[in-house]
């Protein structure tokens, strides 16, 4: 991804005062004609010819400096890491700043902004051996300036490289350029890019889940179901009717019984996983990748984790926010799935609303009474336990996820701020064994095996005979 330049802004007086070029002298051109003057006028009011010829170098040098001037002003260009950066990977980007005028850049001065989750550790100043002196690498740090030589018609690059601290998409740039010329006595003005958006990917946790799921919609799957059809699950054997395979025959219990029979299996269904995102409410600080984890960092990381699990079975995931902006990914399978998936993750915000969500979004129009609903909740919002309560009494399958930090500790500078925390975590425990008395199981995320328990129960209660049925 590349940037282009853009010119700065400057207030109307600034713009009078500068040329049309571009180009404005410098405090060392004011300073050699004023000098200059000041001898002449002094040589020639006191007939002192010493003066007049000390002034001639002077007046020689700056000539000879502007003989040739430059007139085109300096590009800069910022280019990001388009490739499948992910969390803790290495990040690699350039800006670079080429002279497109007939006359040589004596100094270039760059100075590039950079988010503060892309941890710049080297800058690389590439290019330079053309203009005569052997490129430079030296230690990094955001939004230091960086200075080098441009030859004409050529370009220099400040490679950067590092590591990506947190998911998300991250700005590098907007990056500056100013050039002098002529020994020091034009400068431009500044010439600012635009920022390039580099795309970092959560990194996915291990997650692994049982085979059970509550129920199977599709035809085709990994999930063994209650129904029968062509599957690899043997279901019994029965007498052969019209319509089965011959290669389904059971010639022993066929010989036995003096008739045909045949060997029934249950068919193999794909299953629909809605995971939920609530999205209202933000707690902890993140760390990034090695560090403390906020509620957001474990939403997205954990929604990562369980879509490429049930993407990987051939399931069909689909994803929901729960807030505000009240954003869907439609439910597909596949790769490509997995990989929008990913997109979609990218653009989760927590956003606080003092209005209720829209309930038309999580109608029954789009969640299937088949489809395993996973929320991951921080439970930090009373309509979040309403949201649930209102899934579980419609008959979906859900589980929730807690997301909130395990290590969360109050703010003591405060007097009754522990006091108030410990009544909140009460309030929280209460409202958590509500939901369990829903029909609600509440877990928390721990990687891998954090569903295993909770699935089973779920499919369990699926496969159960309900009360009151005949």
């Amino acid at each position: 991804m590349v940037a282009p330049a853009v010119s700065a802004r400057y207030e109307p007086a600034e713009q009078e005062s500068r040329t049309a070029t571009g180009w404005v002298p410098t405090w060392a051109l004011g300073r050699a004609v004023l000098l200059t003057g000041l001898l002449l006028i002094a040589g020639v009011l006191l007939g002192r010819v010493d003066l007049i010829v000390l002034a001639a170098p002077f007046a020689i040098g700056t000539a000879y400096a502007l003989r040739r001037r430059p007139a085109a002003l300096p590009q800069v260009w910022i280019a990001a890491d388009e490739g499948h950066l992910v969390e803790g990977g290495e990040l690699t980007g350039a800006v670079t700043v080429g002279n497109p005028d007939v006359v040589d850049y004596d100094v270039a001065v760059v100075r590039s902004r950079v988010s503060p989750w892309l941890r710049v550790e080297r800058a690389t100043i590439a290019g330079a051996a053309a203009a005569g002196t052997p490129s430079a690498v030296v230690p990094s740090v955001a939004d230091r300036p960086f200075v080098t030589a441009v030859p004409t018609a050529a370009a220099v690059d400040l490679e950067l490289s590092g590591t990506a601290l947190r998911w998300g998409r991250h700005p590098v740039g907007p990056a500056g350029a100013r050039v002098a010329a002529a020994q020091g006595l034009l400068v431009s003005r500044a010439v600012i890019t635009e920022p390039a958006r580099v795309k970092v990917y959560p990194k996915t946790e291990p997650f692994d889940a049982v085979e059970a799921m509550p129920r199977a919609a599709g035809l085709v799957g990994a999930h063994h179901s209650r129904r029968p059809g062509e599957g690899g699950e043997l279901a019994g054997v029965r007498v052969f009717a019209p319509g089965d395979r011959l290669r389904r025959i059971d010639w022993r219990v066929s010989l036995r019984a003096r008739q045909l029979h045949v060997a029934a299996t249950l068919s193999d269904r794909d299953a629909e996983v809605v995971v939920l995102l609530d999205v209202l409410a933000e707690a902890g600080r993140s760390g990034g990748v090695s560090g403390a984890a906020s509620v957001l960092d474990t939403t997205v990381r954990a929604a990562a984790a369980i879509a490429e699990h049930y993407l990987h079975r051939g399931d069909r995931v689909s994803m929901l926010e729960y807030g505000p902006a009240a954003r869907r990914l439609r439910p597909a399978t596949g790769r490509r799935q997995y990989l929008t998936v990913l997109e979609w993750l990218l653009d989760v915000r927590a956003e606080s609303s003092p209005h209720e969500p829209y309930d038309q979004v999580f109608g029954p129009q789009l969640l299937s009474a088949d489809a395993l609903v996973v929320v991951l909740t921080p439970l930090l919002d009373e309509r979040s336990a309403q949201m649930l309560a209102r899934l579980a009494r419609s008959g979906r399958f859900v589980v929730a996820v807690d997301t909130l930090p395990a290590d969360l500790t109050p703010p003591k500078d405060r007097g009754w701020a522990e006091v108030a925390y410990r009544l909140w975590r009460l309030d929280r425990d209460t409202m958590i064994g509500q939901l369990r008395e829903h029909g609600v199981p509440v877990v928390g995320w721990a990687g891998a095996g954090s569903l295993d328990q909770v699935l089973r129960d779920v499919a369990r209660l699926a496969t159960a005979p309900r009360v009151g049925a005949r």
